[in-house]
């Protein structure tokens, strides 16, 4: 008899418990579970050719950037680049695309992303955005579904560590960024032990309903806590936004213990309609503020815009805009039903999952039923406004999301399993363990007012034995279960790029008939563009030569230059002249220490470059276009400083000058 069996490997301290997970080779049940395991592969299982049921976004963590994978396939699609440079195809690298990464601190060519957040249209995904946040150097940014690229990047001020972000309104109006670590505001030199009382959190409404104009319409000013995740209400809760925060201790040194001795820390409840009106109504101040507005211009070329000053809310001036519900104990996720009446939270140190009722929320603030008022925000008594708590539902609950049949699936963190329970009773109704210590989970449209109840993704935070080793550093871990049925049911391991956060996904078919194919030559406005092997030129301006090449199957014009110097200004203005799907071009020179380019159909990249010494320096096609691919290729002569060589360029041994 032979056995397969799984590690189940559990952190703080908790054995490691082997489980046998299928017998074969002596009959009986063996029979049974080969089986399932049969079920599970063909329920994942997309034939050569077939398209997957939904695109999955996937946060990337630490790279940076955004990742695209077909459910439930588990396949890579995609890595969209967002905040981080990104070699395969230049982004923040070529000229037009560096200024997307440019912050008041200068050009920030990484960042820290979390949450991807697609748009919605009345409570429900539209596939229009998705957005994702920057958590290091506070931004957002915006990208667009048709094309799948960044469009859009703003800057967040008075703000560090932009972790609750972007959670978007029910029509889009709004993205909301939160401060993880409260900081002076505006931020100054003071000693950090003076901290409670002195630093302060920032609660950011940022415009988004419109493409090129995001903006920080208002910032509410609040205590100096840790402000972590948010979700907007809907239904009868639409106007209201819900976030977490922790360290109501205000401490600043050795949080896991100072942070953690109050039984109860808070959800912050904002009535941002009530906040749009104050604002109106002139309630606030303009703060001088330093940050930065990144587009990309419909002639592909970023363009990076400098803001100076913020409307900043105290929630004294403006009365009824914010309340704090008690939440145990440290809460991390906070998430809304799809009918808007339940607020579920997360206290990832709490023995219950915590769920509050508006309707109560309403009636508490109306009676005002309050504990006490910080800073001019009233504590909402816990007893009025809980609708119930969810028991026996694992260590460390930190995130919940919705099937909209009336159950809801919640994450825990330390005893690694997924827990469902039912809304209305709290009783936990099933169970399923995860490998391991899962963080965030997703389940298609499960934080909107309809849901696709077919599966849940869990995004783990140790892989430990679950894929083949690859020394100390291992891909994290995504696991795909099914929950269309009483119970759930593991489908499916795969690896994630980064640490995986949160992730949204969308049925394929709202996208597949909306994807941009290639780009219209005729549409193309960048001014360094050649439209036509006719316009490829190379042109000496003092010390800089601008190369205006072509791109098409299978070489470059002019694929010959000569001229430049040692110490030049060298810069490739490189337009892809293919009209057809599935055709781009790569771009690359010997010397240069930039990225190659990868320039899409009727598309135009620049690579600049300064040669250090004298010699030919070949350039090349990066990227497989035909079977002549290999002959894509040219050769530019460098000589030094101060040479009389003239500037001549050509294409089939036919040179010209200017």
């Amino acid at each position: 008899m032979r056995s397969i069996v799984s590690s189940s490997y559990r952190t703080m301290g908790v054995a490691l418990v082997l489980v046998p997970l299928a017998t074969y080779g002596c009959g009986g049940g063996g029979s049974a579970e080969a089986g399932a395991m049969a079920d599970a592969a063909q329920a994942v299982y997309v034939a050569p050719g077939e398209y997957d049921e939904f695109y999955a976004f996937m946060s990337g963590g630490f790279s940076g950037n955004l990742t695209v994978m077909g459910l439930p396939s588990g396949r890579l699609l995609r890595t969209v680049p967002v905040f981080s440079q990104y070699p395969e195809n230049g982004w923040g690298y070529s000229e037009e695309t560096t200024a997307m990464l440019e912050t008041s601190h200068g050009f920030i060519p990484w960042d820290d992303s979390h949450h991807p957040e697609l748009s919605m249209t009345d409570g429900v995904p539209d596939g229009r955005w998705i957005f994702i946040n920057g958590n290091n150097t506070p931004r957002v940014a915006r990208i667009d579904l048709t094309t799948f690229e960044t469009t859009e990047i703003i800057e967040v001020p008075n703000s560090a560590g932009n972790h609750g972000s972007p959670f978007i309104t029910p029509n889009s109006d709004y993205l909301v960024a939160t401060t993880r670590f409260s900081v002076p505001v505006p931020n100054r030199d003071m000693p950090i032990d003076e901290y409670r009382g002195n630093f302060k959190g920032m609660l950011s409404f940022i415009r988004a309903g419109e493409p090129g104009n995001m903006d920080v319409a208002f910032q509410i000013l609040v205590p100096g806590y840790n402000y972590d995740l948010a979700h907007a209400g809907k239904g009868p809760s639409d106007g209201w936004m819900f976030f977490t925060s922790y360290n109501s201790e205000e401490e600043h040194t050795l949080l896991e213990i100072n942070a953690s001795r109050k039984d109860k820390d808070f959800v912050a409840a904002v009535n941002w309609r009530r906040a749009e009106s104050c604002v109106a109504e002139g309630v606030g101040r303009a703060m001088p503020a330093d940050y930065r507005h990144n587009v990309m211009g419909e002639d592909h070329i970023a363009r990076s815009n400098r803001r100076t000053s913020v409307w900043v809310i105290e929630p004294t001036d403006c009365a009824d805009m914010i309340y704090f519900l008690p939440t145990p104990k440290s809460p991390h996720g906070v998430d809304v039903d799809p009918t808007g009446e339940y607020i579920a939270a997360g206290g990832k140190l709490a023995t219950v999952i915590p769920v509050h009722s508006f309707r109560k929320m309403l009636a508490a603030i109306e009676a005002e039923d309050y504990e006490t008022v910080i800073d001019g925000i009233p504590v909402l008594t816990y007893e009025s406004v809980i609708a119930g708590e969810v028991e026996n539902a694992g260590l460390g609950p930190l995130h919940t999301e919705f099937d909209g049949r009336g159950f809801a699936y919640t994450t825990a963190f330390i005893s690694s399993e997924i827990v469902k329970w039912e809304i209305g009773t709290w009783q936990v109704v099933d169970r399923i363990p995860v490998y391991y210590s899962v963080g965030h989970l997703m389940i298609p449209g499960g934080d909107s007012r309809e849901p696709a109840g077919k599966y849940l993704v869990a995004l783990n935070k140790i892989t430990k034995d679950r894929y083949l080793p690859t020394g100390p550093e291992l891909a994290h871990a995504a696991q795909l279960i099914d929950i269309s049925g009483d119970k759930m049911r593991l489908l499916l391991d795969f690896p994630t790029q980064g640490e995986p956060h949160y992730a949204q996904a969308i049925a394929a078919e709202m996208l597949m008939d909306k994807q941009v194919q290639f780009f219209s030559l005729n549409e193309n406005t960048n001014p360094n563009a050649a439209l036509s092997e006719a316009d490829a030129r190379v042109e000496r301006r003092g010390n800089e030569v601008h190369v205006f090449m072509t791109a098409i199957r299978s070489h470059f014009t002019p694929d010959n230059i000569e001229g430049v110097h040692v110490g030049d200004e060298v810069y490739f203005h490189v337009t892809n002249l293919e009209q057809d799907w599935d055709v781009p071009h790569g771009f690359a020179s010997f010397g240069a220490n930039a990225a190659e380019l990868l320039v899409m159909p009727g598309q135009t990249r620049t690579l600049k470059w300064i040669p250090k010494r004298a010699g030919i320096y070949p350039f090349y096609c990066t990227d497989f276009c035909s079977a002549l691919h290999q002959e894509m290729q040219g050769y530019l002569r460098v000589s030094a400083a101060g040479a009389n060589t003239p500037l001549r360029w050509g294409t089939g041994g036919e040179w010209k000058t200017n």
